[in-house]
């Protein structure tokens, strides 16, 4: 009589792994989750606090040591890679009279805001663009730009890119420059000058419609927008008096996958609480105030930087009786938009 053949037990779950697949039923509810799950937390980061940092860096550091001296404002729950909210990043960067940075370019979308000094300029595709306090200073994707500094005392700017975004879909891209610095192939802040009268565009310009052809929106075209407004429009229930730098050949945001903001909160406001999809990082220009989200309070201050993460609740509050608070914010709503997956809701 033969021995019995004995047929091992298979473990069906290493088997199908083992050809390259898993099991739906085993990720259904974190794939396709109730709402969205966000890495990233509300937060603060004190300008006042980061600025020696900065001034010790500028000095310790010479620029072959270290040639974007930048601390990067990485968000504690998302710090490999550093991001500051899902798909945006946000850095501060300084730079010392007498000093250029290398010529360069890369796929992701930047802009810089800047916060404090005068006399620098960056170069974009030929254009040299001036810095003063408040301007916004675009640099969209696959631009060449470089900064110099012939002013006196440092140079500092809140940096913004969509590069967490860019590396995540696998299409980034860079490239040095032949040489440190471009040189200056057009008329000095040339496009902000055709363009910065609203209603009037130069119709000998080809249109663009990704990205904004202007290169600096001065403090003092969007101070004279608000002042302009005053207090005869009631503005946002959730944000104020709010208003968006547009690329004047589409009406849209100056960038593809950044919207750049900035409004104007009252003495006094007391927001209404709301959500949405997309993320957002806030730079505070002059002011001080509190934001409440999801029952934790960010207190702010002038030159302050803060995240909000997407679909997180939150209302913004001015508690001075007599000071406007002005915060310039981006967002990456575009994106949201663009692919149909923004969502809205009003909790007050």
């Amino acid at each position: 009589m033969s021995a019995e053949t004995v047929t091992p037990a298979v473990d069906h779950y290493e088997a199908v792994k083992a050809l390259g697949t898993s099991p739906l039923w085993q990720y259904f509810g974190e794939l396709f989750a109730e709402a969205p799950k966000n890495q990233a937390v509300p937060y603060v980061w004190n300008y006042q606090a980061l600025r020696p940092h900065m001034l010790h860096f500028a000095g310790a550091l010479s620029l072959e040591e270290a040639e974007r001296r930048v601390l990067m404002l990485v968000n504690p729950g998302m710090t490999e890679p550093p991001a500051t909210v899902n798909s945006l990043y946000a850095g501060i960067q300084i730079i010392l009279p007498g000093e250029t940075a290398q010529a360069h370019r890369h796929t992701a979308n930047a802009f810089r805001f800047i916060i404090e000094g005068e006399g620098a300029y960056t170069t974009v595709n030929g254009e040299r663009v001036h810095m003063r306090p408040g301007d916004l200073l675009l640099t969209p994707g696959w631009h060449w730009h470089d900064h110099y500094h012939e002013g006196d005392g440092p140079m500092m700017w809140l940096d913004g890119l969509d590069y967490p975004l860019i590396n995540a879909l696998e299409a980034g891209f860079f490239q040095l420059y032949g040489q440190r610095s471009q040189p200056a192939e057009r008329p000095d802040d040339i496009s902000h000058r055709q363009f910065i009268h609203g209603r009037l565009n130069p119709l000998w310009i080809q249109p663009d419609p990704v990205n904004s052809p202007i290169g600096n929106y001065p403090w003092t075209e969007t101070e004279r927008a608000l002042a302009s407004i005053g207090d005869d429009a009631d503005g946002s229930r959730y944000d104020g008096v709010l208003l968006e730098y547009t690329n004047p050949h589409t009406g849209g945001p100056v960038m593809p996958t950044i919207s750049c903001r900035i409004a104007r909160l009252r003495p006094g406001f007391n927001g209404a609480a709301h959500r949405h999809t997309s993320s957002t990082v806030y730079h505070v220009v002059s002011g001080s105030g509190r934001t409440e989200v999801d029952g934790e309070v960010l207190e702010w201050g002038e030159k302050d930087v803060f995240a909000i993460p997407g679909w997180v609740g939150h209302r913004h509050i001015n508690g001075s009786r007599s000071d406007d608070v002005l915060l310039m914010s981006y967002t990456n709503e575009p994106v949201h938009r663009a692919l149909g997956i923004y969502r809205e809701e009003h909790l007050d």
